[in-house]
């Protein structure tokens, strides 16, 4: 069996000390105080935190180091719903005129992967990473399909951002029954090949997250 590098073993640890709650948003992150609580060198915690900033979940300022990324206002979180409605249902729509039944199947995986994360308890981390992960991949396959490096990499650019929208409001867990639904009717409109249809149904897909997340997050700053 190969040994998992150190590096992505104390990502791991970080990934799940914020998706079970241990690290709260704004929260500092010491890389020496990790070293020593941790009982690791600082190298891999640098490599490790450099991943999770990537991803959005993690931001590093200059003279301050690393923190852990602020819940979104709710104005964060409706620009950020306006920019996925422009960008994903066109994505949506060119990657249903370039569907494969290799691409399908992927795409069914992920939602058979979502469906399973609804039936655990909303702590469970565990069931937590599983939604996260089937969720991101989802959109991710949807947007490589697409085959068009310009809406791709929009796509790539709000990456980060919905990352931490998934982390951060945990009301997408509770809903995870819906959302696999709700990649159930896109994947059928991506299969039917209608872009039209493929890209209706993506925008009421991230019209309906924002609205399950919004409720959740009333006491946001505006």
């Amino acid at each position: 069996m190969a040994k998992v590098p150190l590096a992505d073993r104390m990502y791991d640890v970080l990934l799940t000390q914020l998706m079970d709650g241990t690290r709260k948003p704004g929260e500092p992150l010491n890389i020496g105080a990790l070293s020593r609580e941790l009982e690791v060198s600082q190298t891999p915690l640098r490599e490790a935190l450099a991943r999770l900033e990537h991803s959005g979940l993690v931001q590093r300022e200059a003279l301050r180091g690393y923190f852990v990324a602020p819940t979104f206002t709710k104005r964060e979180m409706t620009k950020l719903a306006a920019a996925r409605e422009l960008i994903e249902p066109a994505i949506a729509a060119e990657s249903a005129l370039r569907r494969t039944p290799e691409f399908l199947a992927e795409l069914a995986l992920t939602i058979d992967e979502l469906a399973e994360s609804a039936t655990s308890a909303d702590t469970d981390a565990d069931a937590f990473r599983l939604y996260w992960t089937s969720d991101a991949r989802f959109h991710s396959l949807i947007a490589a399909q697409a085959d068009n490096p310009f809406l791709e990499s929009a796509f790539q650019a709000l990456s980060g951002p919905v990352q931490r929208f998934r982390l951060f409001m945990k009301a997408g867990h509770a809903h995870a029954g819906q959302a696999a639904a709700e990649h159930q009717r896109i994947l059928d409109a991506l299969a039917s090949g209608d872009p039209t249809t493929a890209s209706k149904e993506m925008l009421s897909h991230v019209r309906a997250s924002a609205e399950r997340a919004l409720p959740e997050h009333t006491g946001a700053k505006p």
